[in-house]
């Protein structure tokens, strides 16, 4: 049995002592009974629901660099620990999919926030809603702190991940990488034999509950067709810390076109991504029955196996298949959990969108996704029928692009357009309708996703904010390292300013950085 209170080397220990053969035929052993489950129709429910998974990170109130987050902060206030030190996690509660659902789920991420940033403020830190960090910690280098580890045993422990075992078990053992711990983009690179650089990263993960489980593919499929183009109005990550970089003067043309919009999208992946297996971060296939999503995460490759003890809960049935599902880790993911029978559930995890400058921005992709997978479904919208291959093609030109990307889509009226004015038009029309489907007002909806039609409106996105604010620092002389730090800063700034009631739309455009 994995000893769940001994120390990481000890727990470590106990999952490399498990046969990962004989836990993965203890996963398919637990998927049998979802298959059951899912097919009595226990995972079926009266309405459709949504909550929001919220990754933050800290800073230091006074240089504005990375900084670890105490561990009695974490809990107090609803947030949990994440990869790393600096990392803090918000779950909420699920709430119905209604106008009054999605206000009650954001005044409870305000509610929430706010009070976090009250203890942190004690301790000299801020929680920053991001898509990557860029200011290193006040002491050691940025390199040093994203892949500093300790080698016990033949582990590897990252130094800057949390104390739990799924995390440092993505780390090197007896010299055998379980993960790719390179990133190389353009013009920068990193390498590591644990999970720290990962931590450069945060996020927000919308969730969407099914009302009926044999419906799961029409949603899943959906998901990925309105990927790209929600990716694009939400690139967050065009910035990399300057020690990443390989030219510590890297040059305007990188910074400001070459690199990527998103680069949260290539680091994940290319960490995460086992050297010498199928990939675990990828953007997935298309699902034909909700089985099949079963069966993908039982072949998924296991990268830390466990002996659980099953406790009392109805999902304690499937508690080694939940484990597995835990680095299961695709841009959609199906989720089966359940406390109790009665509230068991099938559900989409939407993970493709970076941490947003705002709440109210953060709650307008949560509502424009819930009203796309609902509108799309129920009014076989032919968007359904983009083929695969193109909303593949869509995902990573948004990531690399953002906006300027060129996407294609199938508009209500059946027409293939690259056109982004018409494609965003239907887009935001859809998500509307599904919107007023779930009994939202026509004000209300337009209110919900007025952050998102202004920048489509604006040519706006977090990414091109700060690109713009890299530029305005080096027109005055900066270089390009200054440049980053003062973008850095000025986005912080904005965002402490407006975090629970503003919009990036709010935000003045970035000119004289250099003076923040």
């Amino acid at each position: 049995m994995t000893n769940p209170g001994g120390t990481p080397v000890e727990r470590l220990k106990d999952a490399t002592a498990i046969d990962p053969a004989d836990f993965n035929a203890r996963v398919g052993e637990e998927a049998g009974f979802v298959h059951e489950h899912v097919g009595a129709g226990t995972f079926d429910n009266d309405q459709a629901t949504t909550g929001l998974e919220y990754e933050f990170y800290a800073v230091d109130l006074e240089t504005d660099g990375i900084r670890r987050i105490p561990r009695s902060l974490l809990g107090s206030v609803g947030f949990e620990a994440e990869l790393g030190l600096h990392n803090a996690e918000l779950n909420t509660a699920v709430h119905p999919l209604s106008g009054a659902g999605i206000d009650a789920l954001g005044a409870e991420v305000t509610a929430k926030v706010e009070a976090a940033q009250r203890l942190a403020a004690n301790e000299g830190i801020r929680l920053v809603s991001d898509g990557v960090w860029t200011i290193g910690p006040a002491e050691g280098t940025t390199v040093a702190y994203l892949t500093e580890a300790t080698c016990e045993e033949g582990l590897t422990l990252g130094i800057n991940v949390s104390n739990a075992a799924r995390y440092h078990g993505f780390g090197s053992f007896d010299d055998h990488r379980m993960i790719g711990g390179t990133i190389d983009v353009p013009g920068a690179s990193i390498d590591a034999d644990n999970a720290g650089p990962v931590s450069l990263t945060t996020s927000i993960q919308p969730h969407y509950q099914c009302r009926r489980a044999a419906d799961l593919p029409t949603y899943h499929g959906i998901a990925l067709r309105v990927a790209g183009p929600l990716l694009a109005l939400g690139v967050n990550s065009p910035l990399l810390p300057p020690a990443l970089y390989d030219d510590p003067e890297p040059d305007r043309e990188l910074l400001l076109e070459r690199g990527y919009a998103e680069h949260r999208i290539p680091v994940y992946e290319q960490m995460m991504n086992p050297v010498d297996g199928p990939p675990k971060v990828s953007f997935p296939g298309d699902i034909a029955t909700p089985g099949e999503a079963i069966d993908r995460i039982v072949d998924d490759s296991v990268l830390v196996p466990a002996e659980i003890a099953a406790a009392e809960r109805f999902d304690d049935a499937f508690v080694h298949f939940r484990h597995k599902h835990g680095s299961y880790w695709r841009w959609v993911r199906p989720v089966f959990e359940g406390a109790t029978e009665r509230a068991a559930n099938v559900r989409i995890e939407f993970r493709p969108i970076s941490g947003q400058p705002t709440i109210p921005d953060t709650v307008a992709f949560l509502a424009a996704v819930c009203g796309l997978l609902t509108q799309l479904a129920e009014s076989a919208h032919p968007a359904v029928d983009l083929p695969w291959s193109t909303a593949k093609e869509n995902f990573y030109a948004a990531a690399r692009d953002g906006l300027d990307a060129e996407l294609t889509w199938i508009t209500a009226d059946g027409d293939r357009t690259t056109d982004a004015d018409r494609l965003y038009a239907d887009l935001l029309s859809a998500a509307a309708a599904g919107l007023e489907r779930h009994g939202c007002a026509d004000a209300h909806v337009t209110d919900l996703l007025a952050p998102l039609r202004g920048r489509v409106d604006r040519q706006r996105t977090p990414a091109s904010w700060k690109r713009d604010a890299v530029a305005a620092a080096l027109d005055t002389g900066a270089s390009p390292a200054e440049a980053i730090e003062r973008a850095q800063r000025a986005y912080i700034g904005q965002q402490a300013a407006t975090l629970s009631d503003g919009s990036l739309l709010e935000w003045p455009a970035p000119r004289g950085v250099e003076s923040i």
